[in-house]
């Protein structure tokens, strides 16, 4: 079922090209248009059938009736006002910015039919040669509407995401960031710290669990430092209260409080087989 006519996706990468790969499969476009600084980005995004037709130039998503803007958070904000004077009065605009409350700020107030996107999905691994057009299959997908969103293009979005495989919820930006800094930003603020605590020696003594808890460490630093910065406050708080929890541990330790500890243990590992 075609949802689009001409869609437009700014920013080729793995989660833009996952959707342009998706898309396509699921034939809810007649046409997929990328957009990327890097033009081996745009051949490989060819070459692997993601897009019909690519261009460094932003002018090529005129006519679009759907433009996705998957580039990191600062770049969205920066690119706002110039896709604006591209896309047609009706055009659909998303994102998919793991930080919500600075671009729905922005984006909503320029856009008419804007509607913030993020998909729940997406690896350690960057680029378009690791998009998979199956990756948003059974993952959630969370939608930021405001009180300005208009149902028709909240609606399309909403059909869009469950097309490609993902559940949707509606959180507010705000709500959406908070919860975010806890479940995403910080296990990766903690990922990058804890590798960068080990000296270098040690390394060659790691075994499955180290590379385990630190897989995410592996991820785009350009991309995370953005993030942290985008969503700072929440990000701050986050880390403060698993500076708590770490000194609480550290407590029982050096006061080699054993029962305290062993509590300490058992509740971390009750909550963590919640996730299965």
């Amino acid at each position: 079922m075609k949802l689009f006519n001409k869609v437009a996706i700014v920013g080729t990468g793995l989660i833009g090209g996952s959707m342009a790969l998706a898309i396509k499969k699921n034939g809810l476009a007649h046409r997929v248009i990328g957009v990327s600084r890097h033009k081996t980005t745009l051949i490989w995004a060819r070459k692997s059938h993601a897009i019909d037709k690519g261009s460094q130039d932003l002018s090529i998503i005129k006519d679009a009736d759907l433009v996705i803007l998957a580039t990191p958070v600062k770049t969205i904000l920066n690119l706002a006002d110039t896709i604006l004077k591209f896309i047609k009065k009706d055009c659909i605009v998303t994102d998919v910015g793991s930080a919500k409350l600075e671009i729905v700020s922005k984006l909503g107030k320029i856009f008419p039919n804007y509607v913030g996107s993020h998909p729940l999905a997406g690896s350690e691994k960057s680029g378009i040669a690791n998009a998979s057009r199956g990756i948003f299959k059974n993952s959630l997908c969370i939608l930021t509407p405001t009180k300005n969103t208009t149902p028709k293009a909240l609606k399309k979005i909403k059909n869009l995401w469950k097309q490609l495989g993902a559940g949707v919820v509606f959180l507010s930006p705000d709500t959406h960031d908070r919860i975010l800094s806890f479940v995403s930003h910080l296990p990766h603020v903690i990922a990058f710290s804890l590798i960068d605590t080990i000296p270098h020696k040690y390394l060659k003594f790691a075994a499955a669990g180290l590379k385990d808890t630190t897989r995410i460490a592996l991820s785009d630093n350009r991309l995370w430092a953005d993030i942290f910065l985008s969503n700072q406050r929440n990000i701050l708080k986050s880390i403060e209260s698993f500076q708590d929890k770490l000194s609480g541990i550290k407590s029982a330790i050096n006061k080699r409080d054993e029962k305290t500890l062993i509590k300490i243990l058992e509740k971390a590992k009750g909550k963590r087989e919640i996730l299965g």
